[in-house]
């Protein structure tokens, strides 16, 4: 019924322990927490203790037998890293976050996942207050009013379970403080360069001495880092417009009983999450490097979003004694649009910008709702003998509805677009798990740990092209057809109809396709075009020649009737998998001095399978498996005196064998029987892959006189790719049918891994007769790494299915340059505190050398798409506590 054309394909493709002192498990309550952030800075001679639950328990981030690290509100403030949550990888070796049409990609160590469609899921799972969150749209709606954010490093199977193969990502919010005599909080304003103007506040109600309400909200504008030297009526995409609030109650009545509640909502709007396309400026011959990317040729459509967020989540833990008991609960509820911002990729030096088409509106749309509950019931060993213990459950259900249309405008012969539609996608996990912590000696614990996951998912819609081959006179070949002008909006999940298995006539076909268009464009033809093929009035449609879509051979013929209409529509697509998988852990803790543990860890994670699009079975495979990382991590974590100040010194060697491992692979679905060439091209997800991890991470904390610190965190990683032969999404050769070369991955890097890490952050904190001063600088160094698995390798185009070669071309010829060359970024801030705490001024500076980075690329047939950080921002804040 439909065959996906591979340059449509591509782009829809990318559309998505715990215990030893087990007594502590969530009963601590709120006054043993670290003291409230709506204060001032902690000085910095001593060294704090920092309290993280990365191990679902409250402890000593020292303490803890793994690689982590953590940020407080503070911490994050004064570098700059507000209300932008891909920034704060700057300050954590080893990740990278993207943003690709608002789907929040994270990768860990060089393990994520980039299929961020329905078909897949996170490969680093994000929490909130540890709850799970499927999918991570409008995370930067959360990062406010913060005490902590929490980064996990490598695989969480069996203490985090779901999609954690690449480590966890928690942010804990505050929660309500108790014992306070009367309101407390704080009120904050800012302003920045780009236009950014923003506030939150927060305010703390005490109910009694054991209940307390809190309720913090925020709102930030920030104008885009891209700058449009194409149509002037059009703003660039990547505008911000951002709002949230949340309301939190705690009850403690006694040190038994703990309730918790939360309800939060984010609202995000602007111009869109931007992308520049340099394709065309490589084929030119400029690199990355060689142009500014971030000028771009806008044309056509003007970008637009609309993110709408809001959930709720529940806990509460009871102390009977011998066992403790905790209930974990959420719902959160994710309704996203957006119109990408049409481009004609980016400027150059000497482009002829005049010569640009500017009437040209195709674009992508996408919807995306979510509702998605987490329940877990965990049963807590309390009475403190040699063995700890904690068991339970989990059970996860989400419910999506997703829409994507990728629309050609001036669809000459004989594309118009592609529709992937599903108003009912399911997903369902539930797993049961236990953990144990022996203690073998007083200074000598065996751990371990086991989770039976049982996975299931299921789909409904369609999916395919718009495609029409209109006839003029003599049966001559082909009129063009405009769809997507100005005031298209495509119908997406408001469809009337999503059963297309008994469609066969043209006017079924007709129907279909305008039943998809909510509002016409005002200069679309479509409609006039095949409206008389739906309604019956004009059984070949209308034809009709304007100059807009006149091609300058084409005649209609004497009736006005085109002399053949053929029109294809998107097929059904009904998909489902099922899988089940064993995850565990066994480890030891060795107290080699009581300031000195030294730790061992082999763990399993997996990350979730699923289902390809329907296409022939013999061809694309139904399902894929779910990936796993076998990891073993071997480290020392070490307290020690210098210069009679305390310091600290870690140290981690891991491995991971990562099997299974998912690669899309661009794969021919029908052949033209004549001619014998491929007509047809979909991505298909396949386990065909293998690679091996080994690095070594190192971390320390040092005070001075004076009050100086020095952080210092260092990352050198191997990645390699061991098995993996796809077809070369590059390499498609549409004048012989669109066919791909294939290509060994073997012996290429995973993508976004450099091979070297290195941050430092100096930080100072002095008296003056009149407040406190304190002041930072992060110097953060990341090595060249590669941004695709296809690591520059050159590309073989094809001439026929037989596997003739008709050239090779090194990558940057072809156009596909996917090697990010090494960066240092420099973030600053200073801040004043008056010396009754109330008052506190701050100024920041995050990417201060301006430096373009590319967290993404998206190549294929005429894309290599990147996706930057943000650039040099710079403010002032004024903060009030009370």
């Amino acid at each position: 019924m439909t065959l996906l054309l591979a340059s449509a394909g591509t782009a829809a493709s990318e559309r998505e322990s715990i215990a030893h002192a087990a007594a502590a498990v969530a009963m601590q309550s709120s006054q043993d927490a670290p003291p409230p952030a709506d204060g001032p800075p902690t000085r910095a001679v001593d060294l704090d203790t920092v309290i993280v639950t990365v191990e679902r328990r409250e402890q000593d981030l020292q303490r803890y037998a793994g690689t982590a690290q953590a940020f407080t509100s503070e911490d994050l403030r004064a570098l700059g890293i507000n209300n932008e949550l891909r920034n704060i990888q700057v300050a954590v070796p080893g990740m990278s976050i993207a943003n690709q049409e608002g789907n929040v990609e994270i990768f860990i160590r060089g393990v994520g996942s980039a299929n961020n469609t329905e078909l897949g899921d996170p490969g680093a799972a994000p929490h909130l207050n540890g709850n799970y969150i499927p999918r991570p749209r409008g995370l930067g709606t959360m990062f406010y009013d913060l005490e902590r954010v929490e980064i996990n490093k490598g695989p969480q199977g069996t203490l985090r379970g779901r999609n954690a193969v690449a480590g966890t990502m928690n942010i804990v919010t505050r929660r309500p403080q108790l014992g306070e005599d009367s309101m407390s909080g704080y009120v904050q304003g800012e302003v920045g360069n780009r236009d950014h103007r923003g506030g939150e506040v927060a305010l703390n109600m005490p109910l009694a001495v054991n209940a307390a309400l809190r309720f913090a909200g925020y709102h930030v504008e920030k104008g885009s880092s891209f700058t449009n030297v194409g149509d002037p009526r059009l703003t660039p995409a990547g505008i911000q417009n951002e709002t949230a609030g949340r309301l939190s109650f705690l009850y403690e009545p006694d040190d038994k009983l703990s309730v918790f509640a939360m309800v939060d909502m984010g609202h995000e709007s602007g111009t869109g999450y931007p992308g520049a396309n340099i394709y065309s400026a490589v084929r030119a011959g400029y690199g990355p490097d060689d142009v500014d990317m971030r000028e771009v040729v806008y044309r056509g459509r003007q970008g637009a979003m609309d993110n709408r967020i809001w959930g709720f989540q529940g806990n509460v833990a009871y102390d009977f004694g011998a066992i403790a008991l905790e209930y974990n609960g959420s719902f959160r509820d994710v309704d996203f649009w957006q119109r990408n911002a049409t481009s004609d990729s980016i400027n150059w030096p000497g482009r002829d910008l005049s010569a640009v088409d500017y009437d040209v509106f195709s674009s992508q749309f996408w919807q995306t709702r979510s509702q998605a509950q987490t329940h877990e019931l965990r049963f807590v060993s309390t009475d403190g003998n040699r063995f700890n213990w904690t068991a339970g459950g989990f059970y996860f259900h989400e419910k999506q509805q997703v829409g994507y249309f990728s629309l050609a405008d001036k669809g000459y012969c004989c594309y118009s677009g592609t529709e992937f539609t599903m108003p009912d996608v399911d997903g369902k996990s539930w797993a049961v798990f236990g953990d144990g912590t022996f203690d073998v000696t007083d200074t000598f614990r065996l751990k371990g740990g086991v989770r039976y996951t049982d996975e299931s998912k299921s789909r409904y819609g369609i999916g395919g092209n718009w495609a029409l081959t209109l006839g003029g006179a003599d049966f001559a070949c082909c009129f063009a057809t405009r769809l997507g002008t100005e005031g298209f909006v495509p119908t997406l999940l408001n469809r009337p109809n999503f059963d297309v298995s008994g469609l066969s006539s043209s006017a079924d076909f007709a129907r279909f396709l305008l039943q998809g268009i909510l509002t016409p464009g005002a200069r679309d033809t479509l409609i006039q075009q095949i409206g008389g093929i739906a309604d019956g009035s004009a059984p070949n449609g209308n034809c009709f020649v304007r100059p807009d879509i006149d091609n300058g051979f084409m005649q209609c013929p004497p009736d006005g009737g085109f002399t053949y209409a053929n029109l294809t529509i998107p097929s059904q697509q009904q998909g489902s998998s099922a899988f089940n998988y064993t995850d565990w852990r066994f480890g030891f803790e060795w107290d080699r001095t009581d300031r000195s543990l030294v730790y061992g860890t082999l763990s399993t994670a997996h990350k979730a399978g699923g289902f390809n699009d329907s296409f022939d079975p013999d061809v694309i495979p139904e399902t894929y498996r779910p990936e796993k990382i076998l990891a073993l991590e071997l480290g020392t974590k070490n307290r020690f005196d210098m210069f009679g100040r305390p310091a600290t010194f870690n140290v981690a060697a891991f491995y991971y064998n990562y099997t299974d491992q998912v690669f899309q692979d661009l794969t021919a679905i029908s052949f033209d029987p004549v001619t014998e060439e491929a007509s047809g091209f979909a991505l298909a997800n396949r386990n065909v892959g293998k690679s091996r991890i080994f690095g070594v991470e190192a971390d320390s904390t040092l005070r001075f006189e004076h009050g100086f610190s020095l952080n210092l965190n260092a990352l050198y990683l191997d990645t390699e790719i061991r098995q993996g032969v796809v077809a070369d999404a590059r390499s498609q050769n549409y004048d012989a049918g669109g066919i791909t070369s294939e290509i060994d991955l073997s012996g290429n890097e995973l993508p976004l891994a450099s091979k070297l890490t290195f941050n430092a952050r100096l930080q100072q904190l002095f008296d003056v007769s009149f407040g406190t001063f304190d002041w930072q600088i992060l110097a953060a160094y990341r090595s060249a790494y590669y941004l695709t698995q296809f690591n520059n390798r050159e590309v073989t185009f094809l001439a026929d299915t037989a596997g003739t070669v008709d050239r090779v071309e090194d990558a940057f010829t072809a156009g596909f340059p996917d090697r990010q060359r090494a960066v240092t970024q420099i973030n600053v801030g200073a801040g004043f505190t008056s010396p009754d705490g109330a008052w506190r001024t701050e100024i920041w500076g995050a990417n201060l050398l301006d430096k373009d980075v590319s967290q993404k690329a998206l190549v294929g047939s005429g894309l290599n798409i990147r996706f930057l950080n943000d650039a040099r921002s710079y403010g002032v804040r004024v903060r009030y506590n009370f």
